[in-house]
């Protein structure tokens, strides 16, 4: 996911994609704990998209 991307999105689409992100976040750790999953390099993907997507909804809260 690019950040030019997420900057195209509204506010609503972007509070659902962290929605989204936060589930799968969740998941990959309950899956890495439980040992039924060895993608340990998509649990940091997803927290570096994360970050980029409250990046970007604290650049359009000091916007507006």
């Amino acid at each position: 996911m690019k950040a030019s991307e997420l900057k195209a999105k509204s506010a609503e689409e972007l509070n659902q994609e962290m929605a989204e992100l936060y589930r799968a976040h969740f998941s990959l750790r309950m899956q890495i704990s439980t040992q039924q999953s060895n993608k340990v390099d998509q649990l940091g993907k997803v927290r570096k998209d994360i970050a980029r997507v409250k990046t970007i909804m604290s650049e359009k809260a000091r916007q507006a």
